[in-house]
C-alpha cells in the first residue's frame, strides 16, 4: 500500500464563508497526516478568484484509485458542510507526492 498526496483543484462559483472554510478543513483534516505535515503542505488553499486546491493523503494500491478516492473524499466533505456541487466545481486531481514502504 502506498500513501499518495493528491491535489484536487476546483473553483468556488459563489463565495465561501470563513465558517464554511473552517468546517471543510475540519472534515478533511483526517486525510492530512504525516506525509503532508512533514512536507509543510497546506490542506486547503483558497485564492481571491475563487479557485482552490485541496491536498490530502490517500492510501491506495495505485495512482488511479488514489485519485478517485481523493475526489470522492473532497466531494463528500463539500456536501457535508453544505456546499453544493454546483458551487464548487472540481477539476481532475493530480498526484503531487507519495510515500511507500516498498
Amino acid at each position: 500500500m502506498t500513501t499518495f498526496v493528491i491535489t484536487v483543484p476546483g473553483t468556488f462559483t459563489s463565495a465561501i464563508t470563513d465558517t464554511e472554510r473552517a468546517a471543510l478543513e475540519r472534515q478533511l483534516s483526517p486525510q492530512h497526516t504525516d506525509v503532508s505535515e512533514s512536507e509543510g503542505v497546506n490542506l486547503l488553499t483558497v485564492n481571491e478568484d475563487g479557485t482552490f486546491a485541496v491536498r490530502l493523503e490517500v492510501d491506495s494500491a495505485d495512482r488511479y484509485e488514489a485519485k478517485l478516492d481523493a475526489t470522492r473524499i473532497v466531494s463528500a466533505a463539500l456536501r457535508e458542510v453544505g456546499i453544493a456541487e454546483s458551487d464548487a466545481a472540481l477539476a481532475p486531481p493530480a498526484v503531487t507526492g507519495m510515500d511507500s514502504d516498498l
